[in-house]
Protein backbone atom coordinates (compact mmCIF):
# COMPACT_ATOMS: atom_id res chain seq x y z
CA UNK A 1 0.00 0.00 0.00
CA UNK A 2 2.79 2.45 0.83
CA UNK A 3 4.25 2.12 -2.66
CA UNK A 4 0.87 2.57 -4.32
CA UNK A 5 0.02 5.60 -2.23
CA UNK A 6 3.31 7.21 -3.27
CA UNK A 7 2.87 6.25 -6.94
CA UNK A 8 -0.72 7.51 -7.06
CA UNK A 9 -0.36 10.39 -4.66
CA UNK A 10 -3.28 12.27 -6.19
CA UNK A 11 -5.68 9.45 -5.27
CA UNK A 12 -6.90 9.01 -1.70
CA UNK A 13 -5.70 5.82 0.02
CA UNK A 14 -9.37 4.96 0.61
CA UNK A 15 -9.96 4.68 -3.15
CA UNK A 16 -6.82 2.62 -3.68
CA UNK A 17 -7.63 0.04 -1.01
CA UNK A 18 -11.32 -0.10 -1.95
CA UNK A 19 -10.46 -0.80 -5.58
CA UNK A 20 -8.08 -3.63 -4.72
CA UNK A 21 -10.65 -5.24 -2.43
CA UNK A 22 -13.19 -5.17 -5.25
CA UNK A 23 -10.60 -6.57 -7.65
CA UNK A 24 -9.34 -9.44 -5.46
CA UNK A 25 -12.24 -10.11 -3.10
CA UNK A 26 -12.21 -10.61 0.66
CA UNK A 27 -11.66 -13.62 2.93
CA UNK A 28 -13.11 -13.98 6.43
CA UNK A 29 -12.00 -16.00 9.41
CA UNK A 30 -14.61 -18.31 10.89
CA UNK A 31 -14.70 -16.32 14.13
CA UNK A 32 -15.31 -13.08 12.22
CA UNK A 33 -18.23 -14.66 10.36
CA UNK A 34 -19.69 -16.10 13.54
CA UNK A 35 -19.65 -12.64 15.12
CA UNK A 36 -21.16 -11.08 11.98
CA UNK A 37 -24.05 -13.53 11.94
CA UNK A 38 -27.29 -11.60 12.30
CA UNK A 39 -25.96 -8.51 10.57
CA UNK A 40 -27.03 -7.51 7.07
CA UNK A 41 -25.89 -10.49 4.99
CA UNK A 42 -25.36 -10.68 1.24
CA UNK A 43 -28.63 -10.77 -0.71
CA UNK A 44 -27.13 -11.62 -4.12
CA UNK A 45 -29.35 -8.91 -5.51
CA UNK A 46 -28.53 -9.56 -9.20
CA UNK A 47 -25.05 -11.06 -9.75
CA UNK A 48 -22.98 -13.23 -7.46
CA UNK A 49 -20.15 -10.70 -7.10
CA UNK A 50 -18.05 -13.56 -5.70
CA UNK A 51 -14.75 -14.97 -6.90
CA UNK A 52 -15.85 -18.57 -6.18
CA UNK A 53 -18.99 -20.63 -6.71
CA UNK A 54 -21.52 -21.10 -3.91
CA UNK A 55 -20.58 -24.78 -3.59
CA UNK A 56 -17.02 -23.72 -2.68
CA UNK A 57 -18.21 -21.58 0.25
CA UNK A 58 -18.74 -22.77 3.80
CA UNK A 59 -22.22 -22.60 5.36
CA UNK A 60 -21.12 -19.54 7.35
CA UNK A 61 -19.71 -17.79 4.29
CA UNK A 62 -23.03 -18.34 2.52
CA UNK A 63 -25.19 -16.99 5.32
CA UNK A 64 -23.14 -14.59 7.43
CA UNK A 65 -20.90 -12.68 5.02
CA UNK A 66 -22.07 -9.05 4.98
CA UNK A 67 -23.47 -7.23 1.96
CA UNK A 68 -20.92 -4.47 2.42
CA UNK A 69 -18.36 -3.27 4.92
CA UNK A 70 -17.18 0.14 6.06
CA UNK A 71 -13.44 0.69 6.48
CA UNK A 72 -12.09 3.25 8.93
CA UNK A 73 -8.87 4.18 10.70
CA UNK A 74 -5.82 1.94 10.48
CA UNK A 75 -2.29 3.11 9.65
CA UNK A 76 -3.62 5.34 6.85
CA UNK A 77 -6.28 6.94 9.05
CA UNK A 78 -8.98 6.01 6.57
CA UNK A 79 -12.21 7.93 6.45
CA UNK A 80 -15.34 5.78 6.26
CA UNK A 81 -15.21 3.84 3.00
CA UNK A 82 -18.08 1.60 1.87
CA UNK A 83 -17.02 -1.54 -0.02
CA UNK A 84 -19.16 -4.28 -1.55
CA UNK A 85 -18.16 -7.72 -0.27
CA UNK A 86 -16.92 -10.09 -2.95
CA UNK A 87 -16.16 -13.39 -1.31
CA UNK A 88 -12.84 -15.01 -2.09
CA UNK A 89 -11.44 -17.44 0.52
CA UNK A 90 -8.07 -17.20 -1.28
CA UNK A 91 -7.81 -13.41 -1.15
CA UNK A 92 -4.70 -11.82 0.41
CA UNK A 93 -7.15 -9.55 2.26
CA UNK A 94 -8.77 -11.12 5.31
CA UNK A 95 -11.23 -9.85 7.90
CA UNK A 96 -10.69 -11.23 11.37
CA UNK A 97 -11.66 -10.49 14.97
CA UNK A 98 -8.93 -8.96 17.11
CA UNK A 99 -9.07 -7.19 20.45
CA UNK A 100 -12.80 -6.67 20.35
CA UNK A 101 -13.15 -5.39 16.79
CA UNK A 102 -13.22 -6.52 13.18
CA UNK A 103 -10.02 -5.78 11.30
CA UNK A 104 -8.94 -5.95 7.69
CA UNK A 105 -5.50 -7.50 7.44
CA UNK A 106 -2.99 -8.32 4.72
CA UNK A 107 0.02 -10.48 5.43
CA UNK A 108 -0.41 -10.02 9.16
CA UNK A 109 -0.59 -6.22 8.89
CA UNK A 110 -3.77 -4.43 10.01
CA UNK A 111 -5.00 -2.04 7.34
CA UNK A 112 -8.31 -0.83 8.76
CA UNK A 113 -11.04 -1.31 11.30
CA UNK A 114 -14.11 -2.92 9.73
CA UNK A 115 -17.72 -2.10 10.52
CA UNK A 116 -20.40 -4.50 9.21
CA UNK A 117 -23.78 -3.03 8.26
CA UNK A 118 -26.55 -3.17 10.81
CA UNK A 119 -29.51 -5.34 9.92
CA UNK A 120 -32.43 -3.12 8.87
CA UNK A 121 -35.62 -3.59 10.87
CA UNK A 122 -37.56 -4.31 7.70
CA UNK A 123 -35.37 -7.30 6.74
CA UNK A 124 -37.09 -9.51 9.30
CA UNK A 125 -40.62 -8.59 8.25
CA UNK A 126 -42.11 -11.30 6.02
CA UNK A 127 -44.47 -10.58 3.16
CA UNK A 128 -47.92 -12.15 3.21
CA UNK A 129 -46.48 -14.91 1.00
CA UNK A 130 -43.88 -15.69 3.64
CA UNK A 131 -41.02 -14.42 1.48
CA UNK A 132 -38.49 -12.21 3.27
CA UNK A 133 -38.24 -8.56 2.31
CA UNK A 134 -34.58 -9.24 1.57
CA UNK A 135 -35.60 -11.43 -1.38
CA UNK A 136 -37.99 -8.91 -2.92
CA UNK A 137 -36.54 -5.51 -1.93
CA UNK A 138 -32.96 -5.75 -0.63
CA UNK A 139 -30.98 -2.59 0.02
CA UNK A 140 -27.38 -1.81 -0.86
CA UNK A 141 -25.08 1.23 -0.68
CA UNK A 142 -25.38 1.24 3.11
CA UNK A 143 -29.17 1.30 2.85
CA UNK A 144 -29.40 4.21 0.38
CA UNK A 145 -30.60 2.17 -2.61
CA UNK A 146 -33.45 -0.36 -2.77
CA UNK A 147 -32.50 -2.83 -5.48
CA UNK A 148 -35.53 -4.27 -7.25
CA UNK A 149 -34.35 -6.96 -9.66
CA UNK A 150 -37.73 -7.59 -11.24
CA UNK A 151 -36.39 -10.30 -13.58
CA UNK A 152 -33.48 -12.30 -12.22
CA UNK A 153 -32.68 -14.01 -15.50
CA UNK A 154 -31.68 -12.74 -18.93
CA UNK A 155 -33.08 -13.76 -22.30
CA UNK A 156 -29.64 -13.57 -23.84
CA UNK A 157 -28.98 -17.29 -23.46
CA UNK A 158 -25.79 -19.29 -23.81
CA UNK A 159 -22.25 -18.46 -24.86
CA UNK A 160 -23.29 -16.99 -28.22
CA UNK A 161 -25.64 -14.41 -26.65
CA UNK A 162 -24.79 -13.82 -22.98
CA UNK A 163 -22.39 -11.01 -22.17
CA UNK A 164 -19.14 -12.89 -21.63
CA UNK A 165 -18.46 -11.30 -18.22
CA UNK A 166 -21.99 -11.60 -16.80
CA UNK A 167 -23.19 -14.31 -14.40
CA UNK A 168 -26.84 -13.26 -13.96
CA UNK A 169 -28.18 -16.58 -15.24
CA UNK A 170 -25.57 -18.67 -13.43
CA UNK A 171 -26.16 -16.72 -10.23
CA UNK A 172 -29.89 -17.41 -10.44
CA UNK A 173 -29.23 -21.14 -10.81
CA UNK A 174 -26.92 -21.09 -7.78
CA UNK A 175 -29.13 -18.99 -5.50
CA UNK A 176 -32.30 -20.99 -6.16
CA UNK A 177 -30.56 -23.87 -4.39
CA UNK A 178 -29.50 -21.77 -1.39
CA UNK A 179 -32.23 -19.30 -0.40
CA UNK A 180 -35.57 -17.68 -1.21
CA UNK A 181 -34.87 -16.25 -4.65
CA UNK A 182 -37.75 -15.07 -6.82
CA UNK A 183 -37.17 -15.15 -10.58
CA UNK A 184 -39.92 -12.75 -11.66
CA UNK A 185 -41.14 -10.39 -8.95
CA UNK A 186 -44.78 -9.45 -9.10
CA UNK A 187 -45.77 -5.81 -8.79
CA UNK A 188 -47.93 -6.57 -5.75
CA UNK A 189 -45.12 -8.18 -3.75
CA UNK A 190 -42.76 -5.30 -4.54
CA UNK A 191 -45.39 -2.83 -3.34
CA UNK A 192 -45.84 -4.87 -0.18
CA UNK A 193 -42.10 -4.90 0.43
CA UNK A 194 -41.81 -1.16 -0.13
CA UNK A 195 -44.71 -0.50 2.23
CA UNK A 196 -42.82 -2.36 4.97
CA UNK A 197 -39.64 -0.42 4.23
CA UNK A 198 -41.49 2.89 4.25
CA UNK A 199 -43.02 2.12 7.64
CA UNK A 200 -39.85 0.73 9.25
CA UNK A 201 -37.31 3.12 7.69
CA UNK A 202 -38.27 6.01 9.92
CA UNK A 203 -34.91 7.77 9.44
CA UNK A 204 -35.38 7.68 5.65
CA UNK A 205 -32.02 6.03 5.02
CA UNK A 206 -33.35 4.62 1.74
CA UNK A 207 -33.43 7.41 -0.82
CA UNK A 208 -33.67 5.71 -4.23
CA UNK A 209 -34.78 2.52 -5.90
CA UNK A 210 -33.49 0.77 -8.99
CA UNK A 211 -35.75 -1.41 -11.13
CA UNK A 212 -33.71 -3.72 -13.30
CA UNK A 213 -33.22 -7.28 -14.47
CA UNK A 214 -32.12 -9.30 -17.43
CA UNK A 215 -32.75 -8.24 -21.00
CA UNK A 216 -36.07 -9.22 -22.59
CA UNK A 217 -35.47 -9.99 -26.24
CA UNK A 218 -38.98 -11.24 -27.01
CA UNK A 219 -41.67 -10.97 -24.35
CA UNK A 220 -42.12 -11.78 -20.66
CA UNK A 221 -45.60 -12.28 -19.23
CA UNK A 222 -46.89 -11.02 -22.57
CA UNK A 223 -44.94 -7.74 -22.43
CA UNK A 224 -41.89 -6.36 -24.20
CA UNK A 225 -39.00 -5.02 -22.14
CA UNK A 226 -40.25 -1.44 -21.89
CA UNK A 227 -43.77 -2.41 -20.87
CA UNK A 228 -42.53 -5.02 -18.39
CA UNK A 229 -40.25 -2.61 -16.51
CA UNK A 230 -42.44 0.48 -16.91
CA UNK A 231 -45.27 -1.07 -14.91
CA UNK A 232 -43.18 -1.18 -11.74
CA UNK A 233 -42.51 2.55 -11.65
CA UNK A 234 -46.12 3.27 -12.54
CA UNK A 235 -47.30 1.26 -9.55
CA UNK A 236 -44.64 2.49 -7.12
CA UNK A 237 -45.04 6.17 -7.99
CA UNK A 238 -48.80 5.87 -7.78
CA UNK A 239 -48.67 4.35 -4.29
CA UNK A 240 -45.59 6.16 -2.89
CA UNK A 241 -45.29 9.36 -4.94
CA UNK A 242 -41.98 11.11 -4.46
CA UNK A 243 -40.75 8.88 -1.60
CA UNK A 244 -37.74 7.57 -3.52
CA UNK A 245 -35.70 8.57 -6.59
CA UNK A 246 -36.79 6.12 -9.35
CA UNK A 247 -34.06 4.60 -11.54
CA UNK A 248 -34.28 2.10 -14.40
CA UNK A 249 -31.41 -0.13 -15.55
CA UNK A 250 -32.49 -1.75 -18.80
CA UNK A 251 -31.28 -2.02 -22.38
CA UNK A 252 -30.81 0.94 -24.72
CA UNK A 253 -34.37 1.11 -26.00
CA UNK A 254 -35.94 2.89 -29.00
CA UNK A 255 -37.07 6.45 -28.40
CA UNK A 256 -40.76 5.57 -28.07
CA UNK A 257 -39.91 3.08 -25.31
CA UNK A 258 -37.66 5.56 -23.54
CA UNK A 259 -40.60 7.98 -23.49
CA UNK A 260 -42.67 5.14 -22.03
CA UNK A 261 -40.19 4.72 -19.15
CA UNK A 262 -40.15 8.45 -18.51
CA UNK A 263 -43.93 8.63 -18.50
CA UNK A 264 -44.05 5.69 -16.06
CA UNK A 265 -42.17 7.80 -13.52
CA UNK A 266 -38.49 6.95 -13.85
CA UNK A 267 -36.19 9.91 -13.36
CA UNK A 268 -32.85 8.26 -14.17
CA UNK A 269 -32.07 5.88 -17.02
CA UNK A 270 -29.09 3.50 -17.10
CA UNK A 271 -28.70 1.93 -20.59
CA UNK A 272 -25.49 0.09 -19.70
CA UNK A 273 -22.87 0.20 -22.43
CA UNK A 274 -20.30 -2.14 -20.81
CA UNK A 275 -17.20 -1.52 -22.99
CA UNK A 276 -16.25 1.22 -25.46
CA UNK A 277 -13.98 -0.48 -28.02
CA UNK A 278 -15.97 -1.56 -31.06
CA UNK A 279 -14.29 -4.94 -31.51
CA UNK A 280 -14.56 -5.75 -27.81
CA UNK A 281 -18.24 -4.81 -27.75
CA UNK A 282 -18.84 -7.34 -30.53
CA UNK A 283 -16.78 -10.04 -28.80
CA UNK A 284 -17.94 -9.48 -25.21
CA UNK A 285 -21.57 -8.50 -25.76
CA UNK A 286 -22.62 -10.83 -28.60
CA UNK A 287 -26.34 -10.71 -27.77
CA UNK A 288 -26.42 -6.94 -27.59
CA UNK A 289 -24.51 -6.70 -30.86
CA UNK A 290 -26.82 -9.20 -32.54
CA UNK A 291 -30.10 -7.70 -31.36
CA UNK A 292 -29.24 -3.99 -31.32
CA UNK A 293 -25.66 -3.30 -32.38
CA UNK A 294 -23.05 -0.97 -30.94
CA UNK A 295 -23.76 2.03 -33.17
CA UNK A 296 -27.49 1.83 -32.55
CA UNK A 297 -26.85 1.42 -28.81
CA UNK A 298 -24.86 4.67 -28.80
CA UNK A 299 -27.55 6.45 -30.81
CA UNK A 300 -30.21 5.33 -28.36
CA UNK A 301 -28.17 6.62 -25.40
CA UNK A 302 -27.92 10.03 -27.05
CA UNK A 303 -31.62 9.98 -27.94
CA UNK A 304 -32.49 9.15 -24.32
CA UNK A 305 -30.63 12.26 -23.17
CA UNK A 306 -33.21 14.35 -25.03
CA UNK A 307 -35.99 12.75 -22.98
CA UNK A 308 -34.42 12.41 -19.52
CA UNK A 309 -31.80 15.15 -19.79
CA UNK A 310 -28.09 14.32 -20.29
CA UNK A 311 -27.20 14.19 -16.59
CA UNK A 312 -30.06 11.73 -15.95
CA UNK A 313 -28.72 9.19 -18.48
CA UNK A 314 -25.91 7.16 -16.88
CA UNK A 315 -24.57 4.17 -18.85
CA UNK A 316 -22.28 1.76 -17.02
CA UNK A 317 -18.83 0.55 -18.08
CA UNK A 318 -17.57 -2.75 -16.64
CA UNK A 319 -14.05 -1.59 -15.91
CA UNK A 320 -11.40 -4.19 -16.61
CA UNK A 321 -13.01 -6.21 -19.36
CA UNK A 322 -10.96 -4.06 -21.76
CA UNK A 323 -7.99 -6.18 -20.71
CA UNK A 324 -9.76 -9.54 -20.70
CA UNK A 325 -8.16 -12.43 -22.55
CA UNK A 326 -8.13 -13.45 -25.32
CA UNK A 327 -9.56 -10.39 -27.12
CA UNK A 328 -8.68 -7.48 -24.83
CA UNK A 329 -5.86 -4.98 -24.93
CA UNK A 330 -2.41 -6.24 -24.02
CA UNK A 331 -1.24 -3.16 -22.13
CA UNK A 332 -2.72 -0.88 -19.51
CA UNK A 333 -1.99 2.19 -21.66
CA UNK A 334 -3.96 0.84 -24.62
CA UNK A 335 -6.92 -0.07 -22.42
CA UNK A 336 -6.93 3.34 -20.74
CA UNK A 337 -6.76 5.18 -24.08
CA UNK A 338 -9.79 3.26 -25.32
CA UNK A 339 -11.94 3.88 -22.25
CA UNK A 340 -10.84 7.52 -22.10
CA UNK A 341 -12.08 7.92 -25.67
CA UNK A 342 -15.48 6.60 -24.63
CA UNK A 343 -15.62 8.79 -21.54
CA UNK A 344 -14.82 11.88 -23.61
CA UNK A 345 -17.41 10.93 -26.21
CA UNK A 346 -20.23 10.75 -23.68
CA UNK A 347 -19.07 13.41 -21.22
CA UNK A 348 -18.61 16.00 -23.99
CA UNK A 349 -22.34 15.53 -24.58
CA UNK A 350 -23.24 15.97 -20.92
CA UNK A 351 -23.64 12.23 -20.25
CA UNK A 352 -21.46 10.93 -17.41
CA UNK A 353 -21.02 7.15 -17.46
CA UNK A 354 -20.31 5.38 -14.20
CA UNK A 355 -18.16 2.29 -13.89
CA UNK A 356 -18.06 -0.83 -11.77
CA UNK A 357 -14.96 -2.91 -11.03
CA UNK A 358 -15.20 -6.17 -12.95
CA UNK A 359 -15.56 -9.19 -10.70
CA UNK A 360 -14.20 -12.24 -12.52
CA UNK A 361 -16.99 -14.62 -11.56
CA UNK A 362 -16.89 -18.40 -12.06
CA UNK A 363 -19.59 -19.59 -14.40
CA UNK A 364 -18.91 -16.81 -16.93
CA UNK A 365 -17.27 -17.37 -20.28
CA UNK A 366 -14.38 -15.05 -19.46
CA UNK A 367 -13.53 -16.86 -16.24
CA UNK A 368 -11.93 -19.74 -18.15
CA UNK A 369 -9.35 -17.43 -19.75
CA UNK A 370 -9.14 -14.88 -16.94
CA UNK A 371 -8.62 -16.65 -13.62
CA UNK A 372 -6.99 -13.44 -12.34
CA UNK A 373 -8.29 -9.87 -12.69
CA UNK A 374 -6.55 -7.05 -14.56
CA UNK A 375 -3.76 -5.26 -12.67
CA UNK A 376 -4.54 -2.71 -9.99
CA UNK A 377 -2.50 -0.18 -11.96
CA UNK A 378 -5.18 -0.19 -14.65
CA UNK A 379 -7.95 0.63 -12.20
CA UNK A 380 -6.05 3.39 -10.46
CA UNK A 381 -5.12 5.05 -13.74
CA UNK A 382 -8.76 4.78 -14.77
CA UNK A 383 -9.82 6.63 -11.61
CA UNK A 384 -7.39 9.41 -12.48
CA UNK A 385 -8.62 9.60 -16.08
CA UNK A 386 -12.26 9.49 -15.03
CA UNK A 387 -11.86 12.36 -12.57
CA UNK A 388 -9.85 14.45 -15.05
CA UNK A 389 -12.38 13.93 -17.84
CA UNK A 390 -15.35 14.57 -15.56
CA UNK A 391 -14.02 17.92 -14.43
CA UNK A 392 -12.76 18.87 -17.88
CA UNK A 393 -16.35 18.77 -19.09
CA UNK A 394 -17.64 20.54 -15.95
CA UNK A 395 -20.33 17.96 -15.25
CA UNK A 396 -22.68 17.88 -12.26
CA UNK A 397 -22.50 15.01 -9.78
CA UNK A 398 -24.58 12.05 -10.98
CA UNK A 399 -28.05 12.11 -9.43
CA UNK A 400 -29.38 9.14 -7.50
CA UNK A 401 -26.04 8.11 -6.04
CA UNK A 402 -26.04 9.96 -2.77
CA UNK A 403 -23.11 12.05 -1.54
CA UNK A 404 -19.71 12.07 -3.18
CA UNK A 405 -16.23 12.37 -1.75
CA UNK A 406 -13.89 10.54 0.58
CA UNK A 407 -15.68 9.52 3.73
CA UNK A 408 -19.08 10.34 2.25
CA UNK A 409 -19.59 8.14 -0.83
CA UNK A 410 -22.03 5.22 -0.63
CA UNK A 411 -21.60 3.61 -4.05
CA UNK A 412 -19.89 0.35 -3.19
CA UNK A 413 -18.80 -1.39 -6.42
CA UNK A 414 -16.24 1.15 -7.57
CA UNK A 415 -14.50 4.21 -6.16
CA UNK A 416 -15.69 6.64 -8.82
CA UNK A 417 -17.93 8.50 -6.34
CA UNK A 418 -15.19 8.50 -3.68
CA UNK A 419 -12.88 10.58 -5.90
CA UNK A 420 -15.46 13.22 -6.85
CA UNK A 421 -16.57 16.07 -4.63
Amino acid sequence: MDTLIKSFGDLPPEAILKTDLLRLGIAFTEEALQRMSGKKEKSYFIFSFDRVLQKELSPLEKTAAPEEIALTGGPYDLKRTIVSVRLNPHSPYQINWQEGEFRLCQGGETLATVLPPSRPAYYDEPLSSGKPVQDIAPTIEWGYLIYLTAFRLCQYWGEKEECQFCDINENYRQQKKERSYTGVKQVEEILEGLKIIKEKDTERVSQAYTVTGGSITSTLEGMDEAAFYARYAEAIESKFPGRWIPKAVVQALPLKNVKQLKKAGYQIYHPNFEVWDKNLFVQLCPGKEKMIGRDEWIKRILDAAEIFGPSQVIPNFVAGIEMSKPHGFQTVSEAIRSTEEGLNYFMSRGIAPRFTVWCVEPGTTLYTTNPEPPPLDYYLRLLEVYRETFYKHNLPLPPGYGPAGVGKALFSVSAFMDILN
